[in-house]
């Protein structure tokens, strides 16, 4: 992409392109030998026709179906909601023996980062102590324990907010004017020491399951615990319990034993209705963990292959540019860990809508290939029997920002995973054992996207944004990658690395593919903190198997 480039084809089949800056209406733009006049203003990350078209025509971008015109459209004019629908391809399985050239890894070879190493041999990119609850009737115990903690050990982030409303409040006694007082905190007044230096965190799942739902549901979220009580990147664990609940403790620890038979980290478990009192439960559970963080704080971080990595890879907030920027680079970086024996992570299955075929083609296991089939058809029929679908998934900023279809949406989103063969396909909370990319059922909402990444196995996640977000996962660090450079300027605070040097025409996507995995390897090390870890933003949703899109 050239420095001076104002419009982009993604692919040569292509018949719309792709508006990299403000175009106006009556310019003449030249592409490709050809000459075309806009008959409307093109804001940035839009499309417009590149032929007229007459309705029912079909629309391709990405050199795929990405949707129909509904009305007679004309050369040069803004493809939108009232013009387009979303149209894919169907899909099934044939057969294929797909091929796939790997990137030079060279730069990569005989590289290590600094991880945790676990006594099954996997690796963590961080060393948690996690508390469970087994119901939401727990909720308010683990928020107690949380604010005990927290600040005592080191690990609060809130305490300037804390300051800022002090401050409010001295302003408020003497009289001052409030609305334009100064509430700046330095962060020196706010930064403790953490007591423990080997412990990255302390992270709890706060969620609202267990009880009240169907057994299926606590089934399901008992598995969820279940991984992320096994997840490398946690050394320790403490199990909150009401007692009389659905998900009975004893379940929960069957399915760590049937996750990971040789599951030896610190775990201790709380009933409250087997306690004295809701005081004696929570001194006894904050004295034992204090106990487990003392252990755990002797493990320390060693040299590790990359292959030891497992990246989830996540797109939320999404604009016209994540298809050609953050996504494509983010699918290089896939590409050069896979080369170098690693695992990749891709799900989100409401958008790969309208790129099933070409990821069933690379899928060279037929069974695999028919399992993602299944999944993709039960979880579609499921949506459009509660009456939505996942032409419905473009939220309204996505659309607002040039992601008119869900088809649109999911061919660029696609493109984190990169071009290596899907190795395998797994179901909610099933855990990748293989190296490559493996596709990962989960809905395209964030949080509950990047927790079932996270219950896979996903050790860090790359999490693409063209207009920003705060998601993070309690266990896994969360790095943003922005799609454009306005974003990042906005919103610095939240974003770890900008693509938007892609737009501009300033690197390629190789180039930017190689700086993501160069930032991964030092996430992993803890040599840099991801902007979610530092604001512990600690998302955490389960998916219940209803219909989110």
């Amino acid at each position: 992409m050239s420095q001076k480039q104002r419009i982009l084809q993604v692919h040569p089949d292509d018949n719309v392109l792709v508006a990299l800056t403000d175009l106006c209406k009556g310019e003449e733009l030249l592409f490709n030998g050809e000459r075309y006049t806009l008959t409307e203003d093109i804001a940035a990350k839009h499309k417009f026709f590149m032929q007229d078209l007459e309705a029912g025509d079909s629309i391709i971008m990405y050199g795929v179906l990405v949707g129909k015109a509904q009305t007679a459209v004309a050369r040069g004019s803004r493809m939108s909601t009232g013009n387009t629908k979303h149209a894919a391809e169907p899909y099934a399985y044939r057969p294929s023996q797909y091929t796939w050239k790997a990137p030079d890894v060279s730069r990569f070879a005989n590289r290590t980062f600094l991880g945790y190493h676990r006594s099954d041999g996997r690796v963590g990119t961080a060393n948690y102590w996690l508390f469970i609850p087994t119901v939401f009737c727990e909720n308010r115990n683990l928020d107690v324990i949380r604010e005990a903690l927290h600040t005592q050990l080191g690990y609060a982030v809130t305490d300037k907010y804390k300051q800022k409303t002090q401050l409010l409040v001295e302003l408020y006694k003497s009289g001052a004017d409030i609305p334009n007082a100064d509430l700046t905190i330095h962060e020196s007044m706010v930064k403790t020491q953490r007591v423990f230096k080997n412990v990255d965190g302390i992270k709890f799942l706060n969620h609202q399951g267990g009880c009240g739902g169907t057994r299926q549901d606590a089934a399901t979220l008992s598995r969820l615990l279940a991984a992320y009580a096994d997840h490398p990147n946690v050394a320790g664990v403490t199990i909150l319990s009401l007692g009389c609940q659905h998900l009975q403790t004893q379940e929960l620890l069957n399915d760590i034993k049937k996750r990971n038979p040789g599951f030896d980290k610190p775990l201790y478990v709380f009933e409250q209705q087997q306690s004295q009192s809701e005081e004696q439960l929570i001194t006894e559970a904050i004295r034992k963990t204090f106990s487990g963080l003392i252990q755990i704080n002797q493990l320390e971080r060693k040299p590790a292959s990359l292959d030891k990595l497992c990246i989830g890879v996540k797109c939320g907030g999404s604009d016209g540019f994540s298809g050609i920027s953050a996504n494509p680079a983010v699918g290089y970086c896939s590409d050069l860990l896979v080369a170098l024996g690693g695992k990749i992570l891709l799900a989100e299955f409401p958008e790969l809508c309208g790129a099933e075929q070409q990821l069933i083609d690379r899928t060279n296991d037929e069974a695999a290939a028919k399992k993602f089939i299944h999944l993709m058809r039960t979880y579609s029929e499921a949506a459009e029997k509660a009456g939505s679908g996942f032409d419905m998934n473009p939220s309204p900023g996505n659309i607002k920002d040039g992601l008119i279809t869900d088809a649109i949406k999911s061919n660029g989103a696609a493109k984190k995973g990169g071009e290596s063969p899907v190795v395998d396909v797994l179901d909610y909370t099933e855990p990748a054992t293989k190296a490559g990319l493996s596709l990962v059922c989960t809905p395209g909402n964030d949080v509950e996207a990047t927790t079932g990444k996270a219950a896979s196995g996903a050790t860090l996640i790359l999490f693409t944004t063209g207009l920003g977000t705060p998601t993070g996962n309690p266990v896994c660090p969360t790095i943003k990658v922005a799609t454009n450079s306005a974003l990042a300027t906005r919103m610095s605070d939240i974003i770890d690395i900008n693509t938007g040097a892609i737009i501009e025409g300033e690197k390629t996507i190789q180039q930017m593919g190689e700086e993501i995995l160069e930032y991964c390897i030092k996430a992993a090390s803890g040599e840099v903190i991801p902007k979610a870890v530092l604001l512990n933003q600690d998302d955490f949703i389960p998916w219940k198997r209803g219909v989110s899109l």
